[in-house]
Parts: C-alpha cells; structure tokens; sequence
C-alpha cells in the first residue's frame, strides 16, 4: 500500500507539474504565420536587391497625420501594431486601410502617401531591403513637402 501511495503521489506530481508549465506563457516557442506573399499590395512581383541591407525602423502617425507624397525603389514592408494607416496610390486614386496586425509590401515606383484618419496614433515597424549604400528606400515626388515628413532619414 505505502509502495502505491509514493507511486500515486509521483504521478499525481507529474501530471501537476505538466499543468503547471502548460499553463506557464513562455513554457514551448508558439508561432503564428503573420503573412506570405510575394507581392505589393497592388500585386506587383517583389524583387529583393542582391546582397541587400535590411533598414528596420518604426513610425508613429498621430491622428491626421500624413506622409507626402512619395515612391520606393525598393521592397518596402510594413506591419501595423496599432491604429488603422490608410496607403492611397495617388496614380489610381485607390485606397488600402491597413489594420492592426496586417503586414504588406508598399507598392514599388508607384506615388502614393499613408494617412492615419482614425483618432488613435499608427504604430508601425518598417522594414527595408536596399542595395548597399542606399541611405533611405523614398523619393519625394515634390521635396520640398519635406518639412513634416513622417520618416527621419537613416
């Protein structure tokens, strides 16, 4: 009886114990897929620079704020952490609302500008692929907008 008693508890501390860490946050690497794609937002096919640098930063856009209007030269891709950031392709007129979790690929030589219209800021994280050298993956249609510019240059 003793013996099955040390044995019950064992597994009664076992099982506990893998409760315990099931419960535990951090216990196993959970990852979640976020996006695949091999296009811009307006399916253009992504062509990554050889032996690129990656540039990874962030932007805030306060409610109402606006980048000029702007093109990359290179792939461009963007998450949304908080707030809704509207991408309009000022070619087409067309618009794309960016909501929190999505990523995407900013369209490549096409002018267009992000605006946030919601009354929270955007919080985003950027990242670019750029051949070696280049400081900054933007070319202001008209530089002289540069003044509020919702990016710092690298």
């Amino acid at each position: 009886m003793t013996k099955f008693l040390a044995v019950l508890c064992i597994a009664g501390m076992t099982c506990l114990s893998t409760a315990a860490l099931a419960a535990t946050p951090y216990a196993t690497n959970a990852n979640r897929l976020i996006a695949r794609t091999d296009t811009t937002i307006i399916g253009q096919k992504i062509e990554v620079p050889k032996n690129p640098t990656v540039i990874v930063s962030s932007s805030t856009f306060a409610p109402g704020m606006r980048t000029p209007v702007h093109k990359h030269l290179y792939p461009h891709y963007v998450y949304i952490m908080d707030g809704t950031l509207t991408v309009v392709n000022s070619e087409t007129g067309k618009s794309y609302d960016m909501k929190p979790g999505t990523f995407f690929l900013e369209m490549l030589n096409t002018w267009h500008y992000g605006i946030n219209k919601g009354a929270v800021p955007v919080h985003t994280l950027v990242v670019d692929q750029v051949p070696a050298g280049v400081k900054v993956n933007h070319v202001l249609k008209d530089p002289t907008e540069k003044e509020g510019l919702a990016w710092k240059e690298h």
